[in-house]
C-alpha cells in the first residue's frame, strides 16, 4: 500500500482526501496544526482500513515540515505521494488586511507548498520516483475580490510548480508534480477563516462537496503526467472565460464579486485559524464539510470526463461553449 502525506488534513479537502486513501488501505500521514481535527481524521482513516500517522506541524516552518517527512518514512517507509493542501486566508478588501496577516497568508498558503515540495523532493529524487500534488484553485488564474492574499498565493503556486515541472522534465526524472485546480468547495474555511465582512463569507456558487475535490486529487496523484487537472465544470468555465474575455469578466466580478461571497443564511462565527488552529481540541473538530451542504453538489460531470481520455476533447469543447455562453450573458447584463 502507498504512503501518502497530506497537509491540511484536519478539515475540508485534505480531510476528505485522507478518508479516500483510508478506504484504499493506504498509510496516511495526516499533517495540520489542529490536534483535535487530526485525531478525528486519524480515527476515520483507521476505521476505513488505512493506517494513520498524526503529525502536528505548521507548514510555514520548513524545519517542522522536514520533521514530518522524517517521521513518515521512519514509520511507513518511502513516501509515494505528497499532497500539499494546507492554507489560510483573510476575507477582506486589500487595504483592511494588515502586513502581519498578509505575511502569514503567504507563508502558509504559498511557502507551505514550497516547504512540502522541498521535503518530498529530498526523498523522491534520489529514488527517482514519487508524486507531488498541489491542491490549486481556479482563483490561481482568475482572481476575485476580497481574497487578494489567497489569490496571490495560488497564482504563485502555479508559477513555482510550472518551473519545477520543467526542471524535472529537463533531468528526465520519474518524479512527477501536478496541480488539481479546484472550484468553490463546501469546507469549514468559511466558518474559521478571519474576515472583516459585514456578512458571513460563503463560496461563490455553484459549490461542490469536498468529496468531489478529493476524488480529483486522488485521480491527479494516480495520473500525474498531466500538468494540471480542472476539477468541476465551473473551474473550466471560469478559466476559459478569463482567457477569452478577461476585461469583461473583470467588470462582472467587480459588480458581483462582493455580494456573491456573503450570505445572511449562516450565523457569523468568531473562529479564526490564521495564527492559531481553530481545532485544538477534539470538541472543536470541524470535519470535512462546511455550512453549505444543502446548496452543494456531490457530483460533477467534469470530474467524470477527466477520467476518460476519449471524452477530454468533448469536455474541453463543452467548457469553451459554456464559457462563450457565460460571456454572452455577462455582455448582455443577464448574468
Amino acid at each position: 500500500m502507498p504512503t501518502v502525506v497530506i497537509t491540511g488534513a484536519s478539515a475540508g479537502i485534505g480531510r476528505a482526501t485522507a478518508r479516500l486513501y483510508g478506504r484504499r488501505g493506504a498509510d496516511v500521514v495526516l499533517v495540520a496544526r489542529g490536534k483535535g481535527g487530526l485525531e478525528a481524521a486519524a480515527d476515520e482513516v483507521a476505521a476505513l482500513g488505512g493506517r494513520p500517522l498524526v503529525q502536528t506541524a505548521d507548514v510555514s516552518d520548513p524545519a517542522q515540515v522536514e520533521a514530518v517527512a522524517e517521521a513518515a518514512e521512519k514509520e511507513f517507509g518511502p513516501i509515494d505521494v505528497w499532497i500539499n493542501c494546507a492554507f489560510s486566508s483573510v476575507f477582506a478588501p486589500f487595504e483592511e488586511i494588515t502586513p502581519e496577516e498578509y505575511k502569514r497568508i503567504t507563508e502558509v498558503t504559498y511557502l507551505g507548498f514550497v516547504n512540502g515540495t522541498r521535503a518530498a523532493l529530498k526523498r523522491m529524487l534520489p529514488r527517482d520516483r514519487g508524486t507531488i500534488v498541489q491542491v490549486g484553485s481556479a482563483l490561481g488564474e482568475r482572481s476575485i475580490p476580497l481574497q487578494s492574499g489567497y489569490c496571490g498565493a495560488k497564482h504563485a503556486i502555479n508559477g513555482f510548480t510550472s518551473t519545477l515541472r520543467l526542471e524535472l522534465l529537463h533531468r528526465g526524472s520519474n518524479v512527477h508534480v501536478t496541480v488539481a485546480q479546484m472550484p468553490a468547495v463546501n469546507t469549514p474555511q468559511f466558518d474559521w477563516v478571519r474576515d472583516r465582512l459585514s456578512k458571513h463569507p460563503m463560496p461563490v456558487p455553484p459549490i461542490y462537496q469536498p468529496e468531489v475535490a478529493a476524488r480529483g486529487v486522488a485521480y491527479a496523484a494516480d495520473h500525474p503526467r498531466r500538468k494540471q487537472y480542472y476539477i468541476g465544470a465551473t473551474t473550466v468555465a471560469t478559466i476559459w472565460a478569463n482567457r477569452l474575455a478577461p476585461a469583461l469578466l473583470d467588470r462582472y466580478l467587480a459588480r458581483t464579486g462582493f455580494g456573491s461571497q456573503q450570505t445572511d443564511s449562516v450565523p457569523p462565527s468568531d473562529l479564526s485559524n490564521l495564527f492559531e488552529p481553530a481545532d485544538r481540541d477534539r470538541a472543536d473538530d470541524q470535519g470535512a464539510h462546511g455550512s453549505f451542504d444543502e446548496s452543494s453538489h456531490a457530483r460533477s460531470w467534469q470530474e467524470i470526463l477527466v477520467r476518460h481520455p476519449a471524452a477530454t476533447a468533448l469536455g474541453a469543447g463543452t467548457a469553451v461553449l459554456g464559457a462563450v455562453s457565460a460571456i454572452r450573458r455577462l455582455a448582455s447584463g443577464r448574468a
